[in-house]
């Protein structure tokens, strides 16, 4: 038997927020190892399409004592230059990285904890996820798909040419859904967007893009503990947002030649049913829009009424679409990701098997989290967030210690 090898703390995954993790716990002078599957980054490396770029601005591509220096601010980062970053950050923090090794079982182990490898088990005090492995999420309506329509989950997409020539059928209106219908529509496929809740936003107000005013007026520094629901937060849709391109809204969409219908209710018989919301899902989209502007205004001290986008033009109702008709040859599945915590053998999930924990710190003493949108505050979601996270679980738990 494999003598386990010991480690004050363990860090799953190598990514920016165990990167940042490892960071502030060598500045609390914590041993410790991160164990990546993969390379450093390598979600960064191998789960985002080709031409992806960051929501945010290259400024907010910050870690902790690393802040962005490059020539381009005000620019947005692709997948492949993340990845190139937090590579150089690894080396230059020189973290403890152990490459090409997965965590297989995470169980409690005395006051501690077992950590069981496919290259040996380790013994730790306390064990932090960071890992960046999640699955897609698809319905289960979409093993109602006709045979001969080509099925692909938003994260398995890299561009047009994995999918047939013809009519596709995306399916969710977050970022990654109105980035992949305007690509394959301007590849020359005739699209159709099914859109649910959605969250609408102006990539520039006043002359500045949007994340400048937002961080500005601290609104992505509200805590988790002080929003009247966190587990909606949480579950919110991504701002409808391009890096580096001008608005990609419905509207821009619709410009495009991209075809609108109402979030995607049931496949029967070979045919796609859509709800009839989608002129009131658009609407209470832009209010939310026209409340988020007002916000900024009043935390800038502007006088109200700046530019406001246009509403959303809702076309007339489609309820039903043939899928066997040879009309929609492709279905891309933009519905969404879930962390992967299957390895974690302890009784911290709940009913829906999501991670229970409070701003990132689990039921189980010595376990925590870290790396899910609006962890602790709402800029948790972005890499900008890893900063200040780090910082307050590895102080939360080196008291623990």
């Amino acid at each position: 038997m494999t003598r386990a090898r010991s480690a004050t703390t363990v860090v799953v995954g190598a990514g920016h927020s165990g990167l940042a993790t490892s960071r502030h716990l060598t500045a609390q002078g914590i041993d410790h190892v991160v164990l990546e599957r993969g390379q450093v980054a390598h979600s960064w490396a191998t789960q985002r399409w080709d031409s992806l770029r960051l929501l945010t601005p290259n400024w907010m591509t910050r870690l902790p004592g690393a802040d962005y220096a490059g020539p381009d601010p005000d620019g947005f980062m692709e997948a492949a230059e993340v990845a190139a970053l937090l590579v150089r950050y690894a080396t230059e923090s020189r973290a403890p990285v152990q490459p090409e090794t997965v965590v297989r079982r995470v169980a409690r182990s005395g006051d501690g904890f077992t950590v069981e490898t496919d290259r040996g088990p380790w013994s730790a005090r306390s064990v932090v996820l960071a890992s960046g492995s999640v699955r897609g999420v698809a319905p289960a309506l979409a093993d109602a798909l006709p045979d001969g329509v080509v099925s692909l989950h938003a994260i398995d997409y890299r561009n047009p040419s994995q999918l047939p020539g013809g009519g596709a059928l995306v399916v969710g209106a977050a970022a990654s859904g109105v980035q992949i219908a305007a690509e394959l529509a301007a590849s020359g496929r005739e699209v159709t967007l099914a859109v649910g809740e959605h969250v609408r936003a102006p990539r520039r107000y006043r002359g500045r893009d949007l994340f400048s005013w937002i961080d500005e007026a601290g609104i992505l520094d509200e805590r988790w503990d002080e929003v009247d629901d966190i587990t909606r937060v949480r579950r919110l849709p991504s701002f409808q947002l391009a890096g580096g391109t001008a608005d990609l809204d419905l509207n821009a969409l619709q410009a495009l030649g991209v075809r609108l219908v109402g979030r995607l209710a049931a496949i029967r018989d070979g045919e796609a049913l859509f709800s009839g919301s989608l002129a009131n899902v658009a609407a209470l989209a832009d209010l939310k829009l026209n409340r988020l502007l007002a916000s900024i205004d009043a935390a800038a001290g502007l006088e109200a009424g700046g530019e406001r986008p246009e509403p959303t033009r809702v076309p007339a109702p489609l309820l039903s679409l043939r899928l066997d008709s040879g009309e929609i040859r492709s279905v891309v599945w933009a519905t969404g990701i879930k962390p992967d915590h299957g390895y974690v053998d302890l009784d911290v999930f709940d009913a829906k098997g999501a991670l229970r924990h409070d701003g990132g710190v689990t039921p189980a003493p010595g376990l925590y989290v870290t790396g899910l949108p609006a962890l602790r505050r709402r800029r948790s979601t972005y890499i900008d967030g890893a900063r200040a996270d780090a910082d307050e679980l590895t102080k939360h738990l080196a008291a623990a210690l």
